[in-house]
């Protein structure tokens, strides 16, 4: 979640951040617990409620992430005061936890926001078609150990 770090680092709070490292690491840790575990209680209701071969729980996490992500650092981004230690709760903790492709639609809307429409597409197809591929070696690798 670069973008998160980033748009943290960009004013002087980075001296802050570095001067309290071990309360960054709480604070991220306990966005990070709370997003994974809405993550897993989300998937055993899907699997309990909808019996179906589409991950449905998985899908509504990613889009529910992505939204989140999104509205939290639009909203933070200058529509109110709020802590850095809130975007790295909610950005890299919550949303990490809970979804690591909402950083990735993020990133990608970001792209497209700023005009960089090659970067935007090659993004989408870079990492759809390396994440599929890295799964497919992973299964390989497991299967021929």
């Amino acid at each position: 979640m670069e973008f998160a770090i980033t748009a943290f680092e960009a004013d002087d709070s980075c001296i802050y951040w570095l001067e309290s490292m071990p309360q960054t690491v709480l604070v991220i840790s306990l966005g990070a617990i709370l997003g994974a575990n809405l993550r897993f209680l989300i998937g055993q209701l899907s699997v309990k409620f909808f019996h179906s071969n589409l991950p449905y729980g998985t899908i509504f996490i990613n889009v529910t992430g992505s939204f989140i992500l999104a509205f939290f650092l639009a909203w933070t981004a200058g529509l109110v005061l709020a802590d850095p230690r809130w975007r790295l709760f909610v950005a890299v903790g919550f949303c990490g936890g809970y979804t690591t492709y909402s950083g990735y639609a993020y990133e990608t809307f970001a792209l497209f926001e700023q005009g960089k429409w090659l970067f935007a597409a090659l993004n989408i197809f870079v990492t759809n078609a390396l994440c599929i591929a890295a799964a497919f070696a992973g299964y390989a690798l497991a299967r021929a150990v």
